[in-house]
């Protein structure tokens, strides 16, 4: 059998590399990896999928399922590298780490590393171009007739800043770091001024006026999924219609057929973050029961990873007056599973800079923070955050300066030196997630004779997980998450007296504390993580009956009897 590959997380990889090094897992441990393709991308790339479960204790169907997925958008490379950390972990640990071994032997996990391979390739081409997310020209496949088009023009591999002196420009250097530009202040006059403006080409320029181009690839991947999805007017890069984009409606179609996908995590950069949901309302309007849960594992993943645990709605607002939605929102608030985003990676926080708001930040802070910021590119990436200003002819300009801050290699992604630290932080806790996923098990199994040719048989199950079997009260609200089903598969010459086939029964609750030993009431539900199921049936001595009992987040169970 092949060796388990050793994968570098300190470099992204290309699309070649990536499914290469994706094959050699499958091909080193099929026992616990399936590769697949959740479908092609916008420019025909397979979307890769990897199943990770023991198949030795049941197929990946039978088990209740936690899904992540990294790199939906274009540069948040870091997103795909935490995917890959997690995979390379799970393979390692099972059978040498207790809880990664009870996880794979229990639970089945889906890791989608890419889920938009065009753009990330062309994030990390020779000569990069930093789009949002996928490559299909949207709204208008057209190429722009005017304008500045953001793009690597000196072929460094890196998009930074251009600035030209201009007695009317906004910036300046600052007066102690002159590599620093800062604003100019309200009613100052008499210094050296500049406009800034990012690295690119322009089209029909005058003289006189630049506007910055939108990209003509205007997606967004995030913006596409079916719940509350919005027109352009209302949420950008939302695309002509929920799931009209390959790559989205890969995951919604797959996720949709995968019922037993109870919750799951998705990787963004940056911020340094643990959001959830709700992304549309307040937690006021939030179901309170799905609340606590949601507050109590966040806390939990806020221990474990270091970073803080915020709301959407409340947090992470790009705009105080606007309201986002992507994968968490269709996940949780549509299918009623527990989900997370995750962004990681906080330049500020890496810097020093420990008191800011995650959003609020980028518009407006204190002049030190970018001091800091400079600091920490000096002394930790050998200055190559901040490039320094250096001349350049430019073809349309003329001479200007380049440098700046390297927004893709170090803010939008960590320095290299950081990346293998920064999504080892992560496995802890997704591991954790997974193993509080509801988990079916067989309880006991009765048979009792009636008469010579005449039996009751009784099958009871529970659920050994720590969350209820319908995962969140939203689930309910929905009805995407049936109760217990049970099955009697009766052979040849075996009739039912009474009971049906197939029962519908209850949800069942986990292990889960509802509240505390000096709460005011009792919890009177004391065994509502148990089900039972009876039947009356009519067959010969010894006849074997099989017995089937599923749910669709906590897994399938099956057993036979023997009526003797």
């Amino acid at each position: 059998m092949p060796a388990i590959p050793i994968p570098r997380f300190d470099q992204f990889y290309r699309y070649a590399e990536l499914t290469r090094l994706l094959q050699d897992y499958a091909d080193a441990r099929p026992d616990l990896i399936a590769l697949s393709s959740l479908g092609k991308s916008h420019e025909g790339r397979e979307i890769w999928l990897v199943t990770v479960t023991n198949t030795a204790t049941g197929a990946d169907t039978d088990k209740p399922g936690f899904w992540i997925d990294g790199n939906i958008h274009a540069g948040e490379l870091t997103s795909s590298t935490a995917c890959l950390y997690w995979l390379h972990q799970l393979v390692l640990g099972h059978r040498f780490d207790d809880r990664i071994t009870q996880l794979l032997d229990t639970r089945v996990v889906y890791i989608c590393p890419r889920l938009n391979p065009d753009g990330a390739e062309l994030a990390m081409a020779d000569r990069p171009r930093h789009i949002r997310s996928s490559t299909r020209p949207y709204p208008w496949d057209e190429d722009p007739v005017e304008g500045l088009t953001v793009e690597d023009v000196d072929g460094d591999g890196r998009v930074l800043y251009m600035r030209i002196p201009d007695p009317h420009g906004p910036w300046k250097c600052h007066v102690d770091e002159p590599r620093l530009m800062v604003p100019r202040e309200p009613g100052e006059f008499g210094g050296q001024y500049y406009r800034v403006m990012p690295e690119g080409t322009l089209t029909q320029y005058d003289g006189l006026q630049i506007q910055v181009n939108p990209n003509r690839e205007g997606l967004d991947l995030n913006r596409n999924f079916p719940a509350y999805w919005r027109q352009e007017f209302e949420q950008t890069g939302a695309g002509p219609y929920p799931t009209s984009e390959p790559e989205v409606r890969a995951m919604v179609d797959f996720i949709v057929r995968h019922p037993n996908i109870g919750a799951g995590v998705s990787f963004h950069t940056h911020s340094g973050v643990i959001l959830r949901p709700m992304g549309t309302q307040s937690d006021d309007d939030m179901t309170p029961e799905d609340l606590w849960i949601y507050k109590r594992l966040s806390a939990l993943g806020e221990k474990l990873t270091g970073y803080p645990a915020i709301s959407i709605y409340h947090d992470f607002k790009y705009h105080p007056k606007e309201v986002i939605t992507g994968t968490q929102d269709w996940m949780y608030e549509h299918l009623g599973s527990l989900f997370w985003t995750v962004e990681i990676w906080a330049p500020n926080k890496e810097a020093g800079i420990t008191d800011y708001d995650w959003i609020h930040w980028y518009r407006e802070h204190p002049v030190e923070d970018d001091l800091k910021l400079l600091k920490w590119s000096d002394e930790q990436c050998g200055g190559q955050a901040h490039v320094d200003w250096y001349p350049v002819v430019h073809p349309q300009l003329g001479r200007v300066e380049f440098g700046g801050w390297d927004r893709l290699n170090f803010w939008r992604n960590p320095p290299v030196h950081l990346r293998e630290r920064e999504v080892a932080r992560f496995p802890a806790w997704l591991t954790t997630l997974g193993l509080s996923l509801p988990k079916l098990e067989v309880l006991r199994t009765e048979v009792r004779a009636l008469g010579p040719d005449t039996w009751r048989v009784r099958f009871a199950v529970a659920n050994a997980g720590y969350l209820p079997s319908h995962i969140t009260k939203r689930a309910l609200e929905r009805k995407t998450a049936r109760g217990v089903v049970f099955e009697m598969h009766l052979p040849p010459g075996v009739s039912l007296v009474s009971g049906t086939a197939r029962i519908v029964g209850p949800q069942l609750d986990g292990h889960a504390p509802k509240s505390s030993l000096q709460a005011f009431l009792p919890n009177r539900q004391v065994t509502a993580d148990r089900a039972v199921a009876e039947w009356v049936v009519r067959a010969p001595h010894g006849t074997r009956i099989a017995l089937t009992a599923s749910a669709d987040r906590a897994g399938t169970v099956r057993t036979e009897i023997s009526l003797d």
